[in-house]
């Protein structure tokens, strides 16, 4: 899969996928540097050479919510959720309800330290600028206001879609955050993918002495740069529809 070489060659510790087309299409992969875990229509890729210790938690949401607490050599501790909102189709038709929004919201919002990202398919003005008419986002929009989250973007499109020979784009890929931690995330997108969704690299950075430092060169991402004089860089999460 190109999203997992891609996260190799960024030194991603982590690469969220949703509606991977091999799981789709019945294909039972394995990779070299990342262990895959499996949900319903997420998958999750740990590399296997990173220093960070996961735990999967079920939180519900029908496999398209998998959840995962980390730890750092130092200690410190986050959560990390990998969604995919959308309506289950059954024969070609999709039906009511996301399996989602069914996970148990209140308990993944425990941890204070959180990352969550995904495809929200979600339409707002709230996270895309150039939203077209607001569609499907009461839930995300609750959910941030209930507990304090903030989208963290860089305004590009993460979605084309054509019908009747027009393209459209629009963000519904992204990462939330409490806000109290968004000025630590770093975000950029990238366009240059054989699926019609953008990778979304997120790095998040804490503070000196709060974590283990990185060792890893990463190929393409100026982690020094990033780090001087802003603490220590830590780890790189991608975000792959």
């Amino acid at each position: 899969m190109m999203a997992l070489e891609t996260g190799i060659v960024w030194g991603a510790d982590v690469v969220m996928l949703q509606e991977p087309y091999v799981e789709r299409e019945g294909y039972n992969i394995s990779h070299p540097g990342y262990r895959l875990v499996r949900g319903g229509r997420t998958m999750t890729a740990i590399r296997r050479d990173t220093h960070l210790e996961f735990s999967e938690v079920d939180k519900g949401g029908d496999g398209d919510v998998q959840v995962f607490d980390i730890r750092y050599p130092l200690g410190r501790k986050m959560r990390l959720v990998n969604v995919y909102d959308q309506l289950r189709q059954e024969g070609g038709v999709r039906s009511q309800g996301r399996p989602a929004q069914t996970a148990r919201w209140s308990e993944i919002m425990e941890q204070e330290k959180i990352l969550l990202g995904g495809d929200w398919n979600a339409h707002s003005d709230r996270w895309d600028p150039q939203c077209p008419p607001k569609r499907d986002a009461n839930f995300l929009e609750n959910l941030m206001d209930e507990y304090d989250l903030i989208d963290v973007t860089d305004g590009e499109e993460t979605h084309s879609n054509t019908r009747n020979g027009e393209t459209s784009g629009s963000l519904i890929d992204f990462f939330i955050i409490k806000a109290s931690m968004a000025d630590r995330l770093e975000i950029s997108t990238d366009l240059a993918t054989t699926s019609d969704h953008a990778v979304v690299y997120a790095q998040l950075r804490w503070d000196e002495g709060e974590g283990a430092k990185v060792s890893r060169k990463i190929t393409g991402w100026d982690i020094d740069g990033l780090c001087n004089g802003r603490g220590r860089a830590q780890v790189m999460w991608m975000l792959q529809d």
